[in-house]
């Protein structure tokens, strides 16, 4: 943004200021939303913003943006540039409009913003490069997973197989857990996909806190996940899933002000000593353990 002057004049000795006038924000031509949830053949498709109209999103085939989903309103929000900026607006939806998980009636979108509608989570990108942040993004697409920003099951095989390998051949300690919400069909039917989403962003938003930088957590597929401890024995890896099914147990989880009951089973593998396992063996017998805690009672760690 040009810097604002403020002019001067001299009358008679006397130095008048004269109040700077706010030039018109200049915006970035390449701003965009990206789609970045759910997956499918849309995932990374660009939205260019116009400087000069407004961008309306919603169900209706007249939007600019049509989501075909009934979780979105007929006219849902609007994008439209301001003298502030790029401005998110609801338009008085039915399930609300989020910036960053947080419910909003207008708001300036940052560089960098999550937009959510409905079940559709965008990106608002208005930097300085947009063409190279929208690949970053993109890049960021194909191993993270846009609805709880951990690393997706095509970077957890890779870092598994790292480690896998690491491990035996140094003859080093190597556990994985698989975990998921227990009857989390049942929290969609009873309360929406909306709820089943945010209880999944809220739980792994907190899982991460006790997650140590060398081991990786990560979503599996669907309310499964996978963390990886390296250098970790089969006892020490049943005492951090026996903590994270704690943490989550005792989380409140709250949709439209009620509070919905979350627990996890977990299932606990670890590498044999002296034996040379590949990466699905690994998984195959943290899904059996998994599958063990489920038939035993659910809300419990097995390994």
């Amino acid at each position: 943004m040009p810097e604002i002057q403020t002019a001067t004049k001299e009358h008679s000795g006397a130095v008048t200021r004269c109040m700077p006038v706010r030039p018109v924000l200049v915006a970035c031509r390449g701003a965009c939303l990206v789609h970045i949830y759910p997956t499918g053949p849309v995932m990374g498709k660009r939205y260019e913003l116009s400087t000069e109209k407004g961008l309306v999103i919603g169900r209706g085939v007249d939007c600019s943006i049509v989501i075909e989903d009934h979780s979105v309103s007929r006219k849902h929000a609007r994008i439209e540039l301001t003298s502030e900026g790029f401005v998110a607006e609801d338009l008085g939806s039915t399930n609300g409009t989020l910036v960053n998980n947080q419910p909003i009636t207008r708001q300036v979108l940052q560089d960098g913003d999550y937009l959510r509608i409905g079940n559709c989570i965008y990106r608002f990108l208005a930097g300085g490069n947009v063409e190279a942040e929208y690949h970053e993004e993109i890049y960021r697409l194909a191993i993270f997973d846009g609805l709880t920003d951990v690393p997706n099951k095509r970077y957890l095989l890779e870092f598994l197989n790292r480690e896998l390998a690491r491990a035996i051949r140094y003859n080093r300690p190597l556990s994985l857990l698989l975990f998921d919400i227990d009857r989390f069909k049942q929290i969609n039917d009873t309360y929406g996909h909306l709820c089943g989403d945010q209880v999944l962003h809220d739980m792994i938003a907190h899982l991460k806190t006790i997650i140590r930088a060398e081991e990786l957590l990560a979503r599996y597929g669907g309310e499964e996940f996978a963390v990886v401890l390296p250098e970790c024995t089969l006892n020490n890896a049943c005492k951090v899933g026996e903590r994270l099914r704690e943490m989550v147990e005792q989380q409140v989880f709250l949709f439209e002000q009620q509070r919905i009951p979350v627990t996890i089973s977990v299932g606990v593998a670890s590498l044999p000593a002296h034996v040379a396992f590949t990466v699905s063996q690994l998984l195959e017998q943290a899904d059996l353990k998994l599958y063990q805690a489920k038939n035993t009672g659910r809300n419990r760690v097995c390994g």
